[in-house]
């Protein structure tokens, strides 16, 4: 199966949702109508489009209307370029050091799956060729340490654990070391899931990456915020107070595919001006795509 056709099986819920209801709402009403433009807005801020892009829609709707008339309109068009130019303003690319070692740092509330989104990354770079290793830094979570090893033999890339409440700024450290001294290209770093609103445990990720910058000039290079997209528009919070705390360079929103409310995709991306770096549409470990605007937007309004 190819990497559009997942994205768009993994959307689907979303696609279904917001492709039934603009059909209904447009073939509903011979002109367009002050109700038929509230249903639009509705069904647009239902899949968590978010206020900003849904207000541009809705006017370009309205203008095609207006010059072109009812038949001239493809309100599923013009979502989709209004979409895809929202999502366009950002490089996608995974961050690279100018030279030697990359450090990626991953964060998140509890449950996002960052642990299964290091090893996602892993296999990702290894695919291109990269030299990959793993950090386990959530030491809270005995649990985490035992999946990430397991990844880690599953993939055949190593892995550097400390035991379980070490101190994760320790094993950090630790683990850049052990990457330079290796020659990896990237070390991705599982951080333990924390609330964004206890400032003692933003604290304490702040110190992990304070840590890894003096061992290594510029450290983490990339700080990926993990977002689960069946919270919805809840995530906007999450990803305000972790930005605040260490300077998120880019999202990775998973479980695409349990949802119907996948416009946030948008929402969080225009609120915040944070390029979506990946996205995950399924459990397999190629289910990580790298983010593409145009195909996210033809996945969601694409008949």
């Amino acid at each position: 199966m190819g990497l559009f056709q997942k994205l768009k099986e993994g959307l689907g819920k979303t696609h279904s949702r917001l492709v039934h209801e603009i059909r209904r709402i447009v073939t509903g009403s011979p002109r367009l109508t002050g109700t038929t433009l509230e249903q639009l807005e509705a069904a647009l801020l239902g899949a968590d489009i978010g206020r900003a892009v849904t207000a541009q829609i809705v006017n370009s709707v309205k203008e095609a209307y207006e010059s072109k008339g009812n038949q001239g309109a493809d309100v599923l068009s013009i979502a989709r370029d209004i979409v895809e130019r929202s999502l366009s303003n950002h490089s996608t690319d995974l961050a690279r050091a100018e030279s030697g070692l990359t450090v990626v740092s991953v964060v998140g509330v509890n449950g996002t799956g960052k642990t299964t989104t290091c090893a996602k990354l892993a296999e990702y770079v290894k695919k291109r060729g990269q030299k990959p290793m793993l950090a386990a830094c959530d030491t809270f979570r005995a649990a985490a340490i035992e999946q990430l090893k397991l990844w880690g033999q599953r993939l055949d890339v190593p892995v550097v654990a400390g035991t379980y409440n070490a101190d994760p700024a320790s094993v950090a450290h630790d683990a850049v070391t052990a990457a330079m001294a290796r020659g990896a290209d990237y070390l991705f770093v599982d951080t333990a899931g924390r609330l964004h609103t206890k400032n003692n445990l933003m604290q304490e990720l702040q110190k992990v990456h304070r840590v890894m910058g003096k061992k290594l000039q510029g450290a983490p290079h990339e700080v990926l915020l993990v977002i689960d997209a069946t919270t919805g528009m809840n995530a906007l919070n999450q990803a305000r107070e972790f930005h605040k705390a260490v300077s998120v360079t880019g999202l990775v929103i998973t479980k695409l595919d349990g949802t119907s409310r996948g416009g946030m995709v948008v929402a969080i991306h225009k609120e915040l001006a944070l390029p979506v770096k990946f996205i995950g549409v399924g459990e397999q470990i190629d289910d990580l795509q790298p983010f593409n605007a145009a195909d996210f937007a033809s996945a969601l309004f694409q008949v």
